[in-house]
């Protein structure tokens, strides 16, 4: 079956953890470009901020206090949607939270609170967006995933965990929609390391303060990801070239990959005397403050030709560039061996 997608800006798109980060960036550039949203997160506070500043330029914001590990909240978003702008065509699950420290300093309550967020909040999400959308005849469905889907990192054991379950429920959900002919889109937009308050949000169990391994991308190449897939049904869309090798990397060549994380992995995961905002610090369990992007000083790429290229009309075109990547890094993991 054939799926075609409105138009950006004749969308209306809920966005999940729209405070901060690439939530925030995929809102302000779909108010940009005309799309209405439904903005969600748990800071009450600034969503008002951005509800206020967004709707005062005459964008078509509305908002919704949410905390999606609740699936009956996740019912509000809904409600909330068919109350403002009479329904929703895209809907994002980008909220996320997450832990830095080994399996065993993380307290099994920890763990099961990231599985809350990042899982089960992507499945309350899915299915609500699926229940409405499969009744108005289409629509997208988009996840925001992580290259750590794909590759495991130390000290992010379970974020990782549930990116790789993330994965497993936006293939599943693919099919089924698909098998049903719902005209649902299902797109799983993996990022790689991007400059957003993550570091800082998440619970860190580490001795120096934490930060995500360079190359890091700017939100808006994320937001670009997501918004694409918004209006161009795709299965899966990398955000950040960086990311995308690491991946590739991870997948052809997995022993020489964990010997690289067992030496280097912990070091490039922290940022020694740059904690950065006290007031960002540890919103595991309760919302913290919220920004576009860290507060640390790093660098961060404003684009991304890995994704210009998947972005192609020609999906052939985009599997022809990963694929003659994959084989460079299979034929450098050889020499190495031999």
């Amino acid at each position: 079956m054939t799926i075609k997608s409105k138009p950006l800006r004749e969308q209306v798109i809920v966005v999940t953890g729209a405070t901060s980060g690439n939530g925030l960036a995929t809102v302000e550039e779909a108010v940009t470009r005309g799309a209405a949203v439904v903005a969600v997160a748990r800071n009450a506070a600034a969503l008002e901020a951005l509800r206020h500043r967004l709707a005062t330029s005459g964008g078509r914001i509305a908002t919704c206090v949410a905390d999606v590990s609740d699936a009956a909240a996740v019912d509000r978003i809904v409600d909330a949607a068919t109350e403002a702008f009479g329904g929703f065509d895209s809907w994002v699950n980008n909220a996320g939270v997450g832990t830095y420290g080994t399996l065993e300093q993380v307290p099994p309550e920890d763990h099961r609170r990231v599985f809350d967020v990042n899982y089960f909040g992507t499945l309350h999400g899915s299915l609500a967006a699926a229940r409405h959308l499969r009744a108005r005849g289409g629509g997208a469905i988009i996840n925001v995933g992580s290259i750590l889907g794909d590759r495991s990192i130390v000290q992010q054991g379970p974020y990782c965990a549930t990116k790789h379950a993330v994965q497993a429920l936006t293939d599943t959900l693919r099919m089924e929609l698909e098998r049903e002919k719902t005209g649902i889109s299902v797109t799983l937009v993996k990022p790689g390391a991007i400059d957003t308050p993550f570091p800082e949000h998440a619970r860190n169990f580490m001795d120096e303060p934490a930060r995500l391994p360079p190359p890091l991308y700017a939100p808006s190449v994320v937001a670009d990801a997501i918004l694409f897939a918004c209006a161009h049904p795709r299965r899966t869309l990398y955000a950040g070239g960086g990311g995308l090798l690491s991946s590739m990397l991870g997948q052809m060549a997995a022993r020489l990959t964990d010997v690289i994380m067992e030496v280097t992995g912990t070091t490039l995961q922290q940022k020694p005397d740059d904690p950065g905002d006290a007031t960002r610090q540890d919103n595991l369990h309760r919302p913290r403050t919220d920004a576009l992007r860290g507060s640390q000083k790093v660098h961060a790429r404003r684009s991304s030709i890995a994704l210009q290229i998947q972005k192609a009309p020609s999906p052939l075109l985009a599997l022809t560039v990963l694929a003659a990547g994959a084989t460079v890094v299979r034929s450098l993991w050889s020499s190495r061996r031999r």
